[in-house]
């Protein structure tokens, strides 16, 4: 493998523009985004082939190109290199501070309720890194995660997280919520059979929809579902003005719509199930400073 890096064998930008026509999909885009002819990108990943005497992809004119076995062998090692190059970087040039990029992902009900926290102690504390953060359904961050795309994510663990590791910071429980008018808000707590009469909000952003209705199955119901959105805040803002109800995980410090309107939350019974919240990373990836610093400081915040 070192004889690969002597002179004439593979070069770091080799394998940077190897990772952005994966990425891309199609020389042409990898090209556009790091401002070079589209020819000179289609040559430096011949002469990456060339070097390891494999086809790293099949190349298709109109359709892009498709990643050989190899190829996304040599993709999942180059973002190793690559990343531990860009860490060698900053930690020379931060002298001992740290700084750098740090992607995190959020499922967007946790967005509103536990990034915003997560986000200001970590920009206090480290203020030489460079946070972006982009919120997303359960299976593009697990994605995400996988192809190195985003360092860290929010997510729910109810099952699937395949190839991940995480800590969990919260455990929250389902609730179900009503507007001020519906006589089903006037009790302290509501059953699942009072429920499965009554027209149904649900927030199909997976995997909330399959929490929802999962809890209904397990005791022989089915519920009635009236309409279905991909908005939290569309979710309870229905529910507030009329005679509908929504199921939930988190809980805002608001108790209203964006309306204005008041917004009634009840215990259902049986109890629904609790759900993990976890803060999580790919099982392949070495974790990097920064990372570590954001694992660390959930564990604070949360877990003590």
């Amino acid at each position: 493998m070192e004889d690969l890096f002597r002179d004439g064998g593979i070069s770091l930008r080799q394998l940077t523009h190897f990772v952005a026509i994966a990425e891309n999909g199609t020389i042409g885009g990898a090209a556009d985004a790091m401002f070079m002819s589209r020819s000179a990108m289609a040559a430096s990943l011949t002469e990456l082939e060339r070097t390891l005497d494999a086809d790293l992809c099949v190349r298709r004119r109109a359709q892009g190109i498709t990643l050989t076995p190899i190829g996304r062998m040599v993709l999942e090692r180059a973002r190793i290199v690559l990343s531990e190059v860009s860490e060698l970087k900053h930690l020379v040039q931060g002298k001992g501070e740290l700084n750098g990029p740090l992607s995190l992902g959020c499922f967007v009900t946790l967005g509103p309720t536990v990034l915003p926290g997560l986000l200001n102690e970590y920009e206090s504390t480290y203020p030489q890194v460079a946070v972006s953060f982009t919120e997303g359904s359960q299976d593009v961050l697990h994605d995400g995660l996988l192809s190195g795309k985003i360092d860290l994510a929010l997510m729910y663990d109810m099952g699937g997280l395949t190839g991940l590791e995480y800590v969990q910071i919260d455990e929250p429980r389902g609730y179900a919520l009503f507007g001020a008018d519906h006589p089903l808000a006037e009790s302290d707590t509501v059953t699942l059979e009072q429920l499965a009469k009554e027209p149904l909000i649900l927030f199909s952003q997976p995997p909330s929809a399959d929490y929802a209705i999962s809890a209904f199955s397990a005791h022989g119901l089915t519920p009635n579902i009236r309409h279905r959105t991909y908005s939290y805040e569309l979710t309870r803002s229905i529910v507030a003005r009329g005679r509908t109800y929504g199921i939930l995980v988190q809980k805002p410090t608001n108790k209203a719509s964006y309306e204005g309107l008041p917004i009634i939350e009840r215990q259902v019974t049986p109890l629904l199930p609790a759900v993990p919240v976890v803060l999580a990373w790919s099982r392949k990836s070495r974790l990097s400073p920064r990372a570590m610093a954001m694992v660390e400081l959930a564990n604070e915040l949360y877990l003590t």
